[in-house]
């Protein structure tokens, strides 16, 4: 069963930053819809945007902050990871955030997350760079198997 938040995600794969003056209003928008509207820029990075406007178009409240660190604390911990959680990482200057939804076959997560070479799109993370795995707090937590998805891409490693 795909979870709402994202099957909402999914839709904006491909979707990239607008170089130059000009912004992606559909960036911008996800900055409305975390209640941030005031960020009229898509040069500012927006993982936590991305997420929250997923997670808040499918009725669950993100923590409404532009900081990928803020979901730390936001929903319930999990020790490993499941399909369709929050992942937080660790990096020079910050943080990334995204959405679990898979492994590939060297174990790294696949992440559906954005600003991802300024883009939504599915990348792979090494774990060692995970700081935590969040799930939406009254929402049972799934068991589906993290599903191996290939990919022969260099691990991310500043989404800044």
């Amino acid at each position: 069963m795909k979870l709402d938040w994202i099957v909402e995600a999914e839709k904006h794969v491909g979707l990239a930053e607008i170089k130059g003056s000009e912004h992606n209003p559909e960036i911008l928008q996800f900055w409305k819809d975390i209640k941030r509207g005031g960020i009229k820029t898509d040069e500012i990075p927006w993982c936590a945007a991305f997420v929250g406007a997923c997670l808040e178009r499918a009725g669950i409240p993100s923590t409404r902050f532009e900081g990928a660190l803020s979901y730390l604390e936001w929903g319930s911990n999990l020790t490993e990871p499941v399909y369709g959680c929050v992942v937080v990482f660790a990096r020079m200057g910050g943080g990334h955030v995204g959405f679990v939804v898979g492994k590939d076959e060297n174990g790294r997560l696949m992440v559906l997350g954005g600003n991802q070479a300024d883009a939504v799109n599915i990348a792979p993370f090494e774990r060692f760079r995970v700081v935590a795995y969040r799930w939406p707090k009254d929402v049972p937590v799934g068991d589906e198997p993290l599903p191996l998805l290939s990919s022969s891409a260099v691990s991310s490693t500043n989404e800044a």
